[in-house]
Order: C-alpha cells, then sequence, then structure tokens
C-alpha cells in the first residue's frame, strides 16, 4: 500500500504542485516572521552595545511621572556642581556632562525632515572616540553645527551651508562647519538625524536652561566594575535619581526594541495563521477532488483486500508526503525572504543598521514543521475517512458517489456559527483579544459549513448576469452543481474578503465619527497643530506669547489653546491638560457640567470629564493628589465634572499655573472662531504669517484638519490590505487548483464537448465564466460576514467614541470587481490546458 501511494503521488505532480503551494506560502509566512525578527533583535542588541561601549555610569534625573517621551525637555536637569560631585566619588576617571534632546531639521523644500522610525536628536558636540569629522571641523561658535553623515545625506547638506533646525525655540539657522560619521563608513548608528551645537547653545535650545545637562557620562577607573561604580555613584545622589550601567542602558534599550519586535512578530504571525487557514480550505478540497478522482482506484484497491484503514492510511501518507515537502520548500523561502526583508530594513536610514548575520532559530524550523505537517494532514484527514467508506462495488461502477444531504452540514454550521457569535460578543463586551480570535475562527468555519446549503441558488443567480451564451450557461451550471466544491473554494476567498470588510466598516465609521463630531459639536472655524508625534518625538509646539498674537488678530472672535502632559492623579497615568480659556472651550465644544461650574481654574482646583471622573473615583468637590512632570505632588479640588461628551474623553483640566511645570511648557493646539461675517478664509492668512518660523506648525480650517485625522486611519487599512493580500493569493490560489483539477475529473466531459462542436475559445470562456462566479461568490460572501463583523466591532467600540456606523460602499463594489478581475486570472491556466486537451484521448479517459 505504501509503495502504491508513493507511486501514486509521484505520477500526478502538477497536483502534488498545486496542493503544496497554498502550504509553502503560509509556512514561509511562518518561518520568515521568526527570521527576520531574529536577525534584527541581535542586530539592535550588537547596536546598543556599541552605543554604550564608552559609558560604564550614567546619572539622570529620576521621572516623577513615570515614562515621559524620550526626545521632550527631561524631567529635570543637572548643572555644573552634579559633575563635580560625581567626580569626587571614588573610582571615577572622568564626568562629563551630556546635553541630549530634540532638534529637527529642515529640508531645502521648507519641510522638516522625517525618518522611517529612528529619532531626530540635538546634542552638545562630544568627542567620545566614537564620532569621528569627516569633513570641515568641530563647531566652534554659537552659529555653527556639526551633523552626521545622513542628515547630511538625507537632507543634501554641505559644509558651509545653511541648515535651519526647530528646537524648544523656533525656526534657527546655523552653518554646517562638519559632518562627522562613526566607525565603518556608517552615517549614523541606526538611521538617527543628528545636529550637534556647541554646548552653551544646545543647553538654550534643547533643555532651556543655560549651564543644564540632561546626563552626566561617567567612566571608570582601571579596574573598578560598572555595578560597583554604579552604587557608589548612586549611593551619593540617593534616590531621586536614576544611576545605570552602560550594560545595563544597552539591555533596557534592546529590550525595548525587541517589545517592539515581538508585537511586529505576533502580527505577522496572525496574518500567517489567516493565511494557513484558508489553506486548509484549499488542501480540504484538494484531497476532495483527489479522492473524487480516486474512486475507482481506491475502490478496486478495497475489492483486492485493502481495508478501510489501509485507505485512510494511504490519503493521510499522501497529505504527510506533500505536507514535508511544503515545509520543507517553504522554510526555504521564508529563510529567503527573512533576510531580505532584513536587508532593506537595513537600508532604511542610509544601511546605518549593521545585520548581525542572518541565522535561522530553532523556531522557525521547529514551527514550519509543525504546521506544515499538521496544517495538510488535518485538511485531509476528512477525505481519508471518506475515502474509507468507498465500498467495493464501487468499483464496477463508473460514476462517482453521489453527493450525500447537506442536512448534518448545515446544522453543524448553524451551531457554529451562533457559538461564534457568541464568543465575539463576549470578547467585543470584555475587550479579550483570544477571545475575538476564538471567535472569529469558529464564526469563519460555521459560516463555510452553512456555504453549500446557500451555494447553488446564489451561484446561479451570479451565473445568470454572465450567461449570455452557450459557454456561459455551461459554466454557471458547472459551478453550481457540485455545491460543496464551490463552497469551499468560495469559503477560502471569503475569509480574506471578510477580514478586510469587517477592518473597512470599522475605520470608516471612526472616520464617520470623528466627522460628526467636527460638524455638530466643534463650532471653530480653524485649528492650529503641529503634525502627529512621530515615534514619540515632541513636534509641533509654539510659545504661549501666540495665543496673545491669535487673540488679537483682526477678523477672530473667540480662541484658546492648550498644553499637555502626563501627569499621576492618586498614583494613575493620566494626561493633563492646561487650557488657556475655559469659557472660550466651554463654548466652542458645547460642553456643559454635571457638577460644579465650567470656569477657569484657580490654583488648587481641578477639572475632569465624566470618564476621567468615574475612572478615578472622584465627584465635584472630592480631592486628589497630582503629581506633574518638574513640580512637586500637591492636593487638589474637583471644581467640576463635565458631562459626557464626544470631543473630549478621559480629560483632566489644571490651572494655568502649572503649564511651566509640564516636561515641554509649550502650546500644542488651539482653536479660533472667526467674527460673525468674517472671512474665514483671510483669517487664515493674517494667522499663517505667526507660524512662518515653525513648519511643523499649520493653520488649518474644520474640514482640513478632519482630513488630516482621518488620514492616518487610511494608512492603517492600507497595511492591513497588504498584508491579507496573501491570504487572498492563496484563494486565487485556490480557485486555480479546483479548476485544474476540476479540468482533469471532467476530461471527458470536455473531450465530448469538443467533439460535438464546441471551440477552443468557447471552453476556454466556460472555464472563465466557472471561476468568475466562485470568485464572486466568495467575495460576496465576505462581504456579507465582514460587513456583519464590522457592525458588531462598532457597536461594542461605542464607549471608545465610535459611534456612528459608516459603510463604505465604494471600497465593497472595488472588492467585488476585484474579485471578478481574480477569477479571470485564476482561469487562464485552467483554460488553457482544458483548450489543448486532445478530443479522441479525452474521449477514452479512464
Amino acid at each position: 500500500m505504501l509503495k502504491a501511494t508513493l507511486k501514486s503521488v509521484l505520477a500526478r505532480k502538477l497536483r502534488l504542485v498545486l496542493s503544496g503551494l497554498a502550504v509553502v506560502l503560509g509556512v514561509m509566512f511562518v518561518s520568515g516572521s521568526f527570521v527576520l525578527t531574529d536577525t534584527l533583535d541581535r542586530s539592535f542588541k550588537d547596536l546598543f552595545a556599541t552605543a554604550y561601549s564608552e559609558v560604564d555610569v550614567e546619572v539622570a534625573v529620576k521621572s516623577k511621572v513615570g515614562e515621559v517621551d524620550p526626545d521632550a525637555a527631561r524631567a529635570g536637569t543637572l548643572t555644573a556642581a552634579d559633575i563635580k560631585t560625581v567626580e569626587s566619588v571614588d573610582g571615577v576617571r572622568t564626568a562629563v556632562g551630556d546635553v541630549v534632546g530634540s532638534a529637527r531639521p529642515i529640508g531645502e523644500n521648507g519641510k522638516v525632515l522625517t525618518t522611517s522610525g529612528a529619532p531626530r536628536l540635538g546634542m552638545a558636540w562630544r568627542d567620545t572616540g566614537q564620532e569621528e569629522i569627516r569633513e570641515g571641523h568641530a563647531p566652534q561658535r554659537d552659529d555653527e553645527v556639526v551633523i552626521n553623515a545622513y542628515l547630511a545625506e538625507t537632507g543634501g547638506f554641505q559644509v558651509g551651508e545653511q541648515l535651519s533646525v526647530l528646537t524648544l525655540e523656533p525656526k534657527r539657522t546655523f552653518t554646517v562647519a562638519g559632518i562627522f560619521g562613526y566607525p565603518g563608513d556608517r552615517g549614523s548608528l541606526g538611521g538617527e538625524l543628528t545636529t550637534a551645537f556647541t554646548e552653551a547653545t544646545a543647553q538654550q535650545l534643547l533643555l532651556g536652561t543655560p549651564g543644564a545637562y540632561s546626563g552626566i557620562t561617567v567612566r571608570a577607573d582601571e579596574g573598578v566594575s560598572q555595578t560597583a561604580l554604579r552604587d557608589r555613584v548612586q549611593a551619593e545622589f540617593g534616590d531621586a535619581y536614576q544611576v545605570k550601567t552602560g550594560e545595563q542602558l544597552a539591555k533596557e534599550s534592546a529590550d525595548e526594541i525587541g517589545e517592539g519586535l515581538a508585537f511586529f512578530n505576533y502580527v505577522l504571525l496572525g496574518f500567517a495563521g489567516i493565511a494557513l487557514f484558508v489553506g486548509i480550505f484549499i488542501i480540504l478540497n484538494t484531497f476532495s477532488i483527489i479522492v473524487a478522482q480516486r474512486t475507482r482506484e481506491l475502490a478496486l484497491l478495497r475489492a483486492m483486500g485493502a481495508s478501510r484503514r489501509q485507505m485512510i492510511a494511504s490519503v493521510v501518507v499522501e497529505a504527510v508526503v506533500i505536507g514535508l515537502i511544503a515545509s520543507v520548500v517553504g522554510l526555504g523561502a521564508g529563510i529567503g525572504v527573512g533576510a531580505l526583508l532584513a536587508n532593506l530594513f537595513s537600508t532604511v536610514g542610509g544601511g546605518s543598521l549593521e545585520l548581525a548575520g542572518i541565522s535561522v532559530p530553532p523556531s522557525a524550523i521547529i514551527s514550519s514543521f509543525a504546521v506544515g505537517l499538521v496544517v495538510t494532514v488535518l485538511a485531509a484527514l476528512l477525505p481519508a475517512v471518506r475515502a474509507s467508506r468507498i465500498p467495493p462495488v464501487a468499483a464496477l461502477r463508473e460514476a462517482a458517489t453521489p453527493d450525500r444531504p447537506l442536512t448534518r452540514l448545515t446544522v453543524a454550521g448553524g451551531v457554529l456559527s451562533l457559538a461564534g457569535g457568541g464568543l465575539l460578543g463576549l470578547g467585543f463586551a470584555d475587550g479579550t483579544l483570544w477571545l475575538i480570535m476564538s471567535g472569529l475562527l469558529v464564526s469563519f468555519i460555521g459560516v463555510a459549513l452553512l456555504t453549500p446549503l446557500i451555494s447553488r441558488p446564489v451561484v446561479s443567480m451570479i451565473g445568470k448576469l454572465l450567461a449570455w451564451s452557450m459557454p456561459g450557461t455551461l459554466g454557471r451550471r458547472n459551478s453550481a452543481r457540485n455545491p460543496r466544491r464551490t463552497a469551499i473554494t468560495a469559503a477560502a476567498l471569503m475569509v480574506g474578503i471578510s477580514l478586510i470588510t469587517g477592518v473597512s466598516v470599522v475605520l470608516t465609521s471612526a472616520t464617520t465619527s470623528i466627522t460628526k463630531v467636527a460638524d455638530t459639536q466643534i463650532k471653530a472655524d480653524l485649528i492650529i497643530s503641529g503634525e502627529s508625534s512621530t515615534n514619540g518625538q515632541a513636534s509641533g509646539t509654539f510659545a504661549a506669547d501666540r495665543m496673545d498674537r491669535i487673540v488679537g488678530t483682526p477678523g477672530v472672535e473667540t480662541a484658546f489653546g492648550w498644553y499637555s502632559d502626563g501627569v499621576l492623579v492618586d498614583g494613575q497615568r493620566k494626561f493633563g491638560t492646561v487650557v488657556t480659556d475655559v469659557h472660550a472651550m466651554e463654548r466652542t465644544f458645547g460642553l456643559s457640567a454635571t457638577g460644579g461650574t465650567v470656569a477657569d481654574l484657580k490654583d488648587g482646583e481641578i477639572g475632569l470629564d465624566a470618564v476621567a471622573a468615574t475612572a478615578l473615583n472622584l465627584q465635584q468637590g472630592s480631592t486628589a493628589t497630582v503629581q506633574t512632570t518638574k513640580g512637586e505632588q500637591r492636593t487638589y479640588t474637583v471644581a467640576f465634572v463635565l458631562a459626557k461628551n464626544r470631543v473630549l474623553n478621559d480629560a483632566l483640566f489644571l490651572p494655568r499655573s502649572v503649564a511651566v511645570e509640564f516636561a515641554l511648557p509649550q502650546l500644542n493646539t488651539a482653536f479660533i472662531k472667526a467674527d460673525p461675517g468674517a472671512d474665514v478664509a483671510d483669517v487664515r492668512k493674517r494667522l499663517e504669517p505667526l507660524f512662518a518660523d515653525n513648519p511643523e506648525v499649520s493653520v488649518q480650517d474644520l474640514s482640513s484638519y478632519v482630513r488630516q485625522q482621518a488620514a492616518q486611519l487610511d494608512t492603517v487599512l492600507m497595511m492591513i490590505q497588504i498584508l491579507l493580500a496573501l491570504a487572498i493569493l492563496i484563494a486565487v490560489l485556490g480557485v486555480i487548483n479546483t479548476l485544474a483539477l476540476s479540468v482533469v475529473e471532467r476530461t471527458r466531459e470536455l473531450g465530448l464537448l469538443r467533439a460535438i462542436g464546441m471551440r477552443r475559445a468557447q471552453v476556454m470562456r466556460m472555464i472563465t465564466v466557472e471561476a468568475v462566479v466562485i470568485s464572486v461568490f466568495g467575495a460576496l460572501l465576505g462581504i456579507v460576514v465582514g460587513t456583519a463583523l464590522g457592525v458588531a466591532a462598532v457597536q461594542a467600540l461605542k464607549d471608545m467614541g465610535i459611534t456612528d456606523l459608516g459603510i463604505p460602499w465604494a471600497q465593497l463594489g472595488s472588492y467585488l470587481l476585484i474579485a471578478a478581475g481574480v477569477g479571470v486570472v485564476a482561469a487562464i491556466l485552467p483554460a488553457i490546458r482544458a483548450a489543448r486537451l486532445n478530443v479522441l484521448q479525452s474521449i477514452s479517459y479512464e
């Protein structure tokens, strides 16, 4: 039996390739994810080990409110006296004050240069031994800077040219005195853009305080360990300061990157799981067709004495062979894809990330074979059991075994669909990810089991649109005559389309909700704001004096702005907001209070919205302790609680005097109401010159601002569509697979059709209609299921501000058109194969 099975597999090489291709792609995604993240993880560890190689101990002021943005002004600064204190500690060889902050260089086009993830740093120039001046010289005057080679390449800057930079102050222009790099001909350590000033200039621009330092770098005497020196320095400074070894800093930085890579890996593995789930449908369909084609062969084996167990083993062995080959090929392809992506990632930032070398972690090998074998064998098991039930007498009949009733399948599908819906409901209610994922999985299986019941009438209806000729009518009937096969093929496409549709509905609803809030509740004509913060970098802020000039601009009726920063309220992390004019905010947003009166806050008072009040268990008249970034912990009384509104969510308001205690005491947003009858466009033109020295800040009308916010959701949708494209690609392979095997199965039928006069072009048209009908049916099913999932998710997310349902009709229509195109493409190879069949050989085909 084993020999017969292996010969059967090798005799049908096309079937072997088509069966394993879906598994190859899924395994490739899994193994490639592990190879990519392992390579990048080791590369970043090496990067930070190099970055902190000249640091034995670093001293900084400990944050009072937990983690803060890495490029914002520090929670506190150090002084020259602190450096003297460090130098006096036993075992210290040198102690140097560091000045590091955010500096955003401006390109020739007047816009701020961006990166693909790395920070834009400003610092006081230090010759630590790592940096090497390649052109020019170090900054010697306050109007000179040196820049790293990657910044020079990105912005096209040369020594002697002018460079404008945004820091805590508005745009300042400097002369590029020099360009520096790092050993190994690297332009940066990790794709960062670095601008280095003289020490005095850096202190003023990056920290806002002359003579201040963001940290102190310490080198130890020979024979003194980093740990011992850290303990001595910590004992000297006390718990208010953060003292860490260079090894600690390197490990923490690498671990932080590692957490992001782990999340990235989970995302990739999640999409790989979706691809493999789609692959199960294809393998199941493939083996169902194979078993149907081998009915006579298997029945003859039964007649010759083979047992049912041997029948099952025959099909399972075939699945194991396909799974093994697919796993090996998929692992090899995954290693290649992982290496390619790692090399592409390293080129971001001018190739500055030096790869640690491509390796294949054990997790990639184990997961590849486990996933490849398990998926293939599980998918083949049901057809294998079905094959074992073929009676020997079937060998005497030419007709295939008739379709069984769909009753059991339909009942099982209904039960699983209800169970999946229940799990989804619980998951959405509790926000539990594993419940949501389990609900999705069970729901998809349930819908797939229900699909044969609806496939015949729906496919017939779709097919009528294409049945304007005899080949079209035959193609429609072919796709409808085997509902199980059509349903499984369509279900593979349904999974990918439904997920994309569900996400599209949620994101469209979010955009609709944002737009409705803006139209109905925000009564501002213009909004002044900066670009979105990138990678934790503070950007797009402006000084408080600009608010006074905004209010005094002709045509402005009212205006207010706000500052924001992280604070601790009764030990809980919250974002605190300081508003320049609370009454103007009240009128602009249509706010009302459930407790107290909305008014400008006095010292010692705070205001809350309903969400924050509930989370903190506070009400009007309650007291709470608040710790700001730079101030001392104080007790405040709740002056007012805002009624629940759709503009502010989980908001905490502080008095204006507290703004100086924020890490970055600058405004980040302002809302302007124009005078009645004033031309908003003219008011905008009057306001824009106020921010000519800050290209990160823009003056926009309300509709433009809403479009800018919604554009971020479009980016998310595009990324998800790209990742789910693999699942749809596998589904396309499923259509090709089904049609190709169906052509083999119907060889005699096709020969008879050709013999009675059907031309090759008509045969190709018939196969194409069949493919288009199946693809459109799968897309239609996916749109219906995905829309239902999206609506359920929107209902669950009402408390998060997504309150208005939006259906992306244009996108859904495009999915149907894409599905029709997919059907045409998928039909090309099977149609050509069908058209080339020899008529006489086909008629005599057994």
